[in-house]
């Protein structure tokens, strides 16, 4: 059974194209169903086998996720698409006749809307850094610093090399979902840190043949991990860490563009790399809330 899903992992990264952190997802979510489905298969004294597993099993397997374990919606629902994804990759390679998982929809849950900080608190987070004289500071100035410019993902933002950066024409490439490739202007504050990161503070963390832009202390690349790890212990000195995931830059900067009336829906979806415009509306809801607040505490007929 597991063949198969090193098969169907395979497929994903290879045809498909999905990023490393969407495979491991899917891994993650299909080991632990597979793992229970051997154990079930056998406890009812059937040959462990995909041809082996209907609705019935499938329908035992979630509602233990939802009941025992606990799981939230939103886990649910991905861990639903990844086995109904996984069938009827089977159906295509002929590994089963009938699909099991077809019909089976998770549950109906509202997108929650991003955290966002203020520009106030963005100013004061970017700021952090500074207050320390070390190579790694130096660093993680930089990095805040490209990350709210640019609104790159951290997953892009980790990944990028030293090749991706033109510091003359102050444009960063990166590769986004799907391999996509997006040229990215970048302000000259920006321009600046990174220029000065560069020249003084790379060279002393950086192994001699390390290709990364951005370097943890052991000379390597740094990890999405280890980017989490320096913005929450920032966003812990400003008592804002409950404000804070790693995808809170990203967030604030689309909503800041928004607010500020100078970008339209298509232009900011080019500017974060979203495939797809229904994504980027979910922006237009915080500046929804954003305008009623404003209406409300100014409006002489709405206090």
């Amino acid at each position: 059974m597991r063949e198969q899903v090193e098969s169907f992992l395979n497929y994903l990264s290879v045809e498909k194209g999905l990023s490393a952190n969407t495979v491991a997802a899917y891994r993650n979510d299909l080991t632990g169903f597979v793992e229970w489905a051997e154990r079930e298969l056998s406890r009812r004294g059937a040959v462990p086998s995909w041809s082996e597993v209907d609705r019935d099993l499938l329908l035992s397997y979630f509602l233990e996720l939802k009941t025992e374990r606990g799981y939230a919606s939103a886990t649910m629902g991905r861990k639903i698409a990844a086995v109904r994804s996984f069938f009827n990759f089977l159906v295509n390679e002929k590994v089963v006749v009938q699909d099991p998982a077809k019909g089976i929809s998770g549950p109906r849950i509202g997108r929650p809307l991003p955290r966002v900080l203020s520009a106030t608190q963005v100013e004061e987070l970017l700021s952090q850094p500074a207050k320390y004289s070390t190579p790694e500071a130096q660093r993680d100035k930089a990095m805040l610093e490209l990350l709210y410019a640019t609104g790159m993902r951290v997953s892009e933002l980790v990944s990028l090399d030293l090749e991706d950066v033109d510091l003359e024409n102050g444009f960063v490439r990166c590769f986004g979902k799907g391999g996509k490739e997006r040229l990215i202007p970048m302000h000259e504050r920006a321009v600046r840190e990174l220029k000065a990161y560069l020249e003084e503070s790379r060279p002393k963390l950086a192994l001699p043949e390390e290709k990364a832009l951005f370097v943890n202390r052991r000379g390597g690349r740094l990890t999405r991990q280890g980017f989490w790890l320096i913005l929450k212990n920032y966003a812990k000195e400003l008592g804002i860490e409950k404000l804070v995931t790693p995808h809170t830059i990203r967030h604030s900067i689309a909503t800041h563009l928004l607010h500020s009336g100078r970008i339209n829906l298509r232009e900011l979806q080019e500017f974060l790399g979203h495939a797809n415009i229904s994504t980027t509306q979910i922006y237009t809801h915080l500046t929804s809330e954003h305008l009623r607040r404003v209406y409300e505490r100014s409006h002489p007929r709405a206090k």
